[in-house]
């Protein structure tokens, strides 16, 4: 397990629609066929990680229609590949240590507003199968995205 303080803490949510599929953001600008992602931010210092992460769901989303279902108890990192540009927050950390919360959607589609925030995450969403989240991230965060899939695997109708 690498040195975690050196990994910026963050938070990503899984947004289960009620029928069990997932919600997929497809990752404004980024070219390829890996730019689906589920939603995730960083946590603000001292900011409770639950409503991290209902913040970050709201601000790439729209979404606040949501009821926890289950959370993740361990921190899943990942780190940043040697030629990572990534976001001015990411800049200095080896990479990010993520809790992660799964959500049933409880709202209407008409709630997902991509473009309710300042910064576009995404510029497409879709729902989805969760078994299909690793091979839809960038290959750096696969090994995370398999972690998420086996944590929540047990909520899915």
């Amino acid at each position: 397990m690498p040195d975690l303080s050196r990994f910026r803490p963050n938070v990503g949510v899984v947004l289960f629609h009620p029928n069990g599929r997932v919600w997929y953001g497809r990752r404004a600008a980024t070219p390829g066929p890996h730019n689906w992602q589920f939603p995730q931010g960083g946590v603000d210092d001292g900011e409770d990680l639950e409503a991290a992460a209902r913040r970050e769901l709201q601000e790439e989303t729209g979404v606040v229609s949501v009821e926890l279902l289950a959370r993740t108890q361990e921190w899943i990192a990942y780190t940043f590949p040697a030629d990572y540009g990534g976001s001015k927050q990411a800049r200095g950390w080896e990479g990010q240590k993520q809790q992660w919360f799964a959500f049933r959607f409880t709202g209407d589609e008409s709630e997902i507003d991509l473009e309710q925030h300042d910064e576009i995450e995404f510029d497409a969403w879709r729902w989805g199968r969760l078994d299909e989240a690793p091979d839809l991230i960038v290959p750096f965060k696969r090994a995370a995205y398999e972690q998420v899939v086996q944590a929540f695997a047990g909520l899915v109708v």
